[in-house]
């Protein structure tokens, strides 16, 4: 389990993964709604208390919207009160990467899928133990598959 000092670690040092998606902003754009490329794409975030997965409880993983990459487990999100969903951690360490956000003056620490680069949202030190991380993700940058779909494929 990751720590907020392993996060800051590989925020100042992000490693992208070897197993790339790349297109252009054109190609993004067809395949993603206004929103979601807003979101994943420009960076962007909806507006609190909006999203469609801020309250959810069904069972599944939460996917890129962008590549379909396996980011989160439902069984690790929680209510934040922030609204957006809310999670503890990744699905694997490896599923996303962390990058120092400098962005409106803040320091930030950006969320963003490790194989397509889509902004996911950003990470804080306050979430629940043992870990104390809390993603803070726009329901724009996934999809939820459900658990009988992910098991059966």
């Amino acid at each position: 389990m990751q720590t907020w000092n392993d996060v800051i670690r590989l925020a100042n040092n992000p490693t992208p993964s070897p197993r790339r998606v790349e297109k252009t902003p054109a190609e993004w754009r067809q395949q993603l709604t206004a929103e979601q490329f807003h979101v994943t794409r420009e960076h962007g975030t909806e507006r609190a208390f909006t999203g469609e997965y801020c309250e959810a409880h069904e069972a599944g993983l939460y996917a890129c919207v962008c590549c379909g990459t396996p980011l989160y487990d439902s069984r690790t999100k929680f209510e934040s009160g922030t609204g957006w969903p809310s999670f503890t951690q990744p699905v694997d360490e490896s599923a996303i990467r962390y990058k120092k956000d400098t962005s409106y003056g803040m320091t930030r620490v950006e969320v963003l899928c490790n194989v397509c680069d889509a902004h996911q949202g950003h990470v804080f030190p306050d979430g629940p133990p043992p870990g104390g991380l809390r993603l803070c993700i726009n329901s724009a940058s996934v999809k939820l598959v459900q658990q009988e779909e992910h098991t059966n494929g």
